[in-house]
């Protein structure tokens, strides 16, 4: 009997040794130093909508060009062309050393899945689809401090309980993806627009929080083409609102010296009953250039055309212009400037119709105050990635 135990512990160990498999530790630490004016709190029902008094901010921040984060990344080859993979991508703030994404201990990202010859099946918190579409056609590459990642993608852009599945045939690449419930919550920021969003995941309540997204991607030479649709059902009451997104976007790149790109982004939020929270058309521009090998910069429009807010037409449309230098010591070191300028909104198109999603999602306030109009703020950062 022994014998046959070390023969089977002798087996297993080097069928072990024999698999390929890996995993990868990795990660960026971002800090800058930032100024802005014309401060004020988010409005909330707390403080009866009311931003208050402008200030003038100084500040330390985490994540100015990329959100400070750690993570693990494995693989393992199982043979025949399938493979298993995991992460586990934690966001903290380098300036505290605290949590972000609501104290997750995995908040960017937490999946497990398969990598197949028909494509990455992929099971867990996740990306939504058209978020990971856009990353090729955005400028500044989702630059945290003033990107207006919550008006372009939705609060939803991170899902919890997701299924999702990505595919790259030649050129195209296809994603689509399911959450069973996405963990978000927006909470009221006007008076006539509800807190929308929970937990999902309620027995006998399907549809509760849900979300689902599909889209398309293609790349070749110079060219890229994009195209996209998300819905999240979010809690609003007793009953579902449902939250639409549709988006077409394009790039060009000139040799390896400079990219242009931009897009559109249609939007409707619909209470359960049917009336409509927002509808809004967001539109993005720009392009980045390369100077040299170790200088880059990045310049950014985006233009929100507010139709509908709460039953509200006569909203003023919020826009923002950002331009960003980036200089590298090496591959894994190096300094920046971004600065942002916004009219009718608060940097990161931080309005009620966005929400004030990035504000309350950092903690650090971009509301405009009473009796102000427009923003501007600047920050110089360092960033490593390990």
């Amino acid at each position: 009997m022994n014998k046959r135990l070390f023969a089977l512990a002798a087996a297993c160990a080097c069928g072990a040794a024999n698999a390929q498999s890996s995993v990868t530790l990795y990660g960026v630490v971002d800090v800058n130093v930032e100024y802005v004016n014309h401060v004020g709190a988010v409005p909330q029902a707390g403080n009866g909508y009311n931003p208050g008094p402008p200030q003038t901010v100084f500040r330390e921040n985490s994540g100015g060009y990329s959100g400070s984060r750690w993570g693990l990344r494995g693989v393992e080859d199982l043979g025949g062309g399938l493979k298993s993979i995991f992460v586990l991508e934690n966001g903290f703030n380098a300036d505290t050393g605290t949590l972000q994404q609501g104290g997750r201990m995995f908040g960017r990202q937490a999946f497990v899945g398969l990598d197949t010859r028909f494509g990455v099946f992929t099971f867990g918190r996740q990306y939504q689809s058209i978020f990971s579409t856009m990353a090729n056609f955005v400028p500044a590459r989702y630059a945290t401090q003033y990107e207006p990642t919550g008006v372009v993608a939705g609060a939803n852009f991170r899902q919890d309980n997701t299924v999702k599945y990505s595919g790259t045939f030649g050129p195209f690449t296809a994603q689509a993806d399911w959450s069973f419930g996405v963990g978000t919550t927006l909470p009221s920021t006007y008076p006539t627009v509800p807190t929308a969003g929970g937990a999902g995941e309620v027995p006998g309540q399907f549809r509760r929080d849900s979300a689902y997204g599909v889209a398309l991607s293609y790349l070749a030479g110079p060219v890229g083409l994009g195209i996209g649709y998300d819905q999240w059902n979010p809690t609003i009451g007793t009953g579902n609102g449902t939250f639409k997104k549709a988006v077409v976007m394009a790039s060009y790149a000139f040799n390896d010296t400079a990219k242009l790109m931009g897009g559109y982004r249609w939007g409707q939020n619909k209470d359960p009953g049917g009336t409509t929270i927002l509808r809004d058309d967001f539109y993005w521009i720009g392009g980045q250039y390369r100077f040299s090998s170790a200088l880059d910069f990045t310049l950014e429009y985006d233009y929100q055309n507010v139709k509908n807010l709460g039953g509200n037409n006569g909203v003023a449309n919020p826009w923002q212009i950002a331009l960003i230098a980036d200089y590298a010591f090496s591959k894994r070191t190096d300094v920046y400037l971004t600065t942002a300028y916004s009219r009718n909104a608060g940097l990161a198109m931080e309005s009620a119709a966005s929400g004030f999603a990035t504000s309350l999602a950092l903690g650090n306030s971009y509301a405009l105050a009473n009796g102000q109009k427009s923003m501007f703020g600047a920050a110089l950062g360092i960033r490593h990635v390990f």
